[in-house]
């Protein structure tokens, strides 16, 4: 036998019921969003500066712009390089120690680091990307500013490789780790490449 309480349904036993339980969270739910409503963000880190680990960041940062978010990427240690001005030059894949990486014919992976390799994986690559009419790391990169998608350069880690601001594609922020967690903290959603 059920009775009504002030503080909700509760069994004959003196125990919270199922629906008691489901009503008082999401009046708890409720009350947190209109205490702090949090924004609609979402902060990336891209921390891998090569052609195949370029795209997992921007397609996400230009997917979020996309669907309104307020969006965020912090290019630290090698992710740097997808955002220097010759980023074409050194994005590149490198098939040594990737051994989930499809070749045109079985291959140990001894055979990776010949001479060479690092030219033809990229090479090959790009020719998947394009024949798939999978965009240019140029173009998402051009998207995500388009979005309005903040891309920031991490200070430490330019003063650590001797970076300038110069070498930057125009529009990229500079800034420390404190300056991405002021913006992850607000952020729906955060990832971490």
């Amino acid at each position: 036998m059920l009775q009504e309480t002030e503080a909700g349904l509760v069994s004959a036993e003196g125990q919270v019921t199922e629906e008691a339980v489901r009503r008082i969270v999401r009046e708890e739910v409720e009350a947190a969003f209109k205490k702090d409503p949090a924004k609609n963000k979402a902060a990336i880190i891209a921390s891998k500066g090569t052609l195949d680990w370029a795209y997992p960041p921007l397609i996400l940062a230009a997917t979020s712009a996309a669907l309104g978010m307020e969006t965020v990427v912090f290019f630290t240690f090698y992710g740097l390089n997808i955002i220097t001005k010759d980023f074409e030059k050194k994005l590149k894949i490198g098939p040594t120690g990737n051994p989930a990486m499809p070749m045109p014919m079985p291959m140990p992976q001894l055979l990776t680091v010949m001479p060479g390799m690092v030219p033809m994986a990229t090479s090959m690559m790009k020719s998947k990307f394009k024949k798939k009419n999978v965009a240019t790391i140029r173009e998402l990169i051009e998207a995500a500013q388009e979005s309005d998608v903040r891309l920031i350069a991490c200070q430490m880690t330019m003063d650590v490789f001797g970076y300038e601001q110069s070498d930057f594609l125009d529009g990229v922020e500079f800034g420390g780790a404190a300056m991405f967690m002021s913006e992850a903290r607000k952020a729906h959603t955060t990832i971490f490449i």
